[in-house]
């Protein structure tokens, strides 16, 4: 005769046999087997063996896996299922830590989650990929697979120390992009310290900037307009640099621009917020002399928009590197570089006697308190028309040259 069924059928359909003990562990077949307590082995068909604690945590029943029995014996099972009983008599949820653990996310998904925080307020998309990029490279490899809440300041300085001495620039842009991170995951309750704020003492000094960009004295700027326009360099190129001199702007919004900005009935050229490093959109006056730059680069417009193209890449804007070339090919290559040109502008702004104000709104520069900002709205356009213009007649006068 069979002897008698003693298991009991659970709610879940699994067979509980009754209790566990050190010897029937590994033996005991599919089911739900009581352990002692709110503790369980469940053995599910395929063999696995995993200790559950069923619980009531305000009014709500719930199962907390302990582990598998190769790796938790059945006195630690116990012994974990005791310690959750009594967080839950002293108020506790054990599940709670459970869930945030669960919900802290790595560095790698924070860094995703930032960047998608930023995503309408990047100056332009060279600059959000620059972002992405160099976090990839040098703090992802990392950190990247970290739990932001088990980042510290050592793993930091892991990142930091290699660049800190020798990339000077890149380190202080890796840290202020780090901490971005972090600051973000600290936000949202998933660290209470940003470990980047304490890594400050612990990273030597770094050598100080030996130069700024070489900027030709403003006085040299006639002569070294007539070198350029008597060089051997490709139109296109030697235009834009001439455009870049004459209207004391940056040579990528001189390189990227399009004729759709350019307004030749107008005398005007709008830089759209989106190329300009400020965000905001920028209006140029025109010169005669820069609208004769123009004119002279029209007839190269073809089927593209591109004021200045690229003469080697068709429908592409030319490189950094080509006005660098300009600037060797006129023989000024060791005295000035390409961003210097708007320093030179500036110092001729400051020696002459103009207005602080309208020669930091010619190259666009934010100037004042946010406060401050906030009240002056105009762009002072009729003024920087009129400077501009003397800047042209004085920066084309060769007759000045020295």
């Amino acid at each position: 005769m069979r002897a008698p069924f003693r298991g009991n059928i659970t709610g879940n359909g699994w067979i509980d046999m009754g209790k566990v003990t050190g010897r029937n562990v590994g033996t005991l077949p599919a089911g739900r087997h009581g352990a002692g307590s709110s503790l369980t082995l469940l053995v599910k068909p395929s063999g696995r063996r995993t200790w559950v604690q069923r619980i009531t945590v305000n009014g709500r029943r719930r199962d907390i896996g302990l582990g598998p029995v190769d790796l938790v014996t059945l006195k630690e099972a116990r012994g974990a299922a005791l310690e959750n009983r009594r967080d839950i008599y002293r108020g506790g949820d054990p599940t709670a830590e459970r869930r945030r653990a669960k919900a802290v996310p790595t560095f790698r998904q924070a860094v995703a989650k930032t960047f998608a925080a930023h995503a309408g307020r990047w100056r332009s998309a060279k600059t959000a990929q620059g972002w992405q990029a160099q976090l990839e490279t040098h703090a992802i490899p990392a950190l990247g697979d970290l739990p932001v809440d088990k980042i510290d300041r050592a793993d930091v300085l892991r990142v930091l120390s290699p660049v800190w001495t020798v990339k000077p620039a890149l380190a202080v842009k890796l840290r202020t992009r780090i901490r971005a991170v972090l600051a973000w995951a600290q936000a949202h309750g998933h660290l209470v310290t940003n470990p980047v704020d304490l890594v400050g003492g612990a990273l030597p000094s770094q050598p100080a900037v030996k130069a700024h960009h070489r900027a030709m004295p403003w006085r040299d700027i006639p002569e070294a307009v007539r070198q350029i326009e008597g060089c051997e360099a490709p139109l296109p190129a030697r235009a834009c640099m001439q455009f870049v001199m004459l209207t004391a702007c940056r040579s990528t919004e001189a390189r990227l621009a399009v004729w759709s900005e350019i307004n030749l009935e107008a005398r005007e050229w709008r830089i759209p917020a989106e190329r300009m490093k400020a965000g905001r959109e920028h209006r140029v006056p025109l010169s005669d002399k820069a609208l004769a730059i123009l004119e002279a680069v029209r007839p190269l417009r073809g089927a593209g928009d591109l004021v200045f193209p690229s003469l080697a890449h068709p429908g592409r804007p030319m490189a950094l590197v080509a006005l660098a070339r300009v600037l060797k090919a006129a023989g000024l290559g060791e005295r000035a570089t390409v961003h210097g040109m708007r320093s030179a502008f500036r110092d001729w702004c400051g020696d002459t006697g103009q207005p602080r104000e309208l020669a930091e709104a010619a190259l666009a520069h934010s100037i004042g308190s946010a406060v401050e900002r906030s009240y002056a709205r105009s762009d002072l356009y009729d003024r920087r028309r009129a400077l501009m213009g003397d800047w042209a007649t004085y920066a084309t006068d060769y007759n000045v040259a020295t």
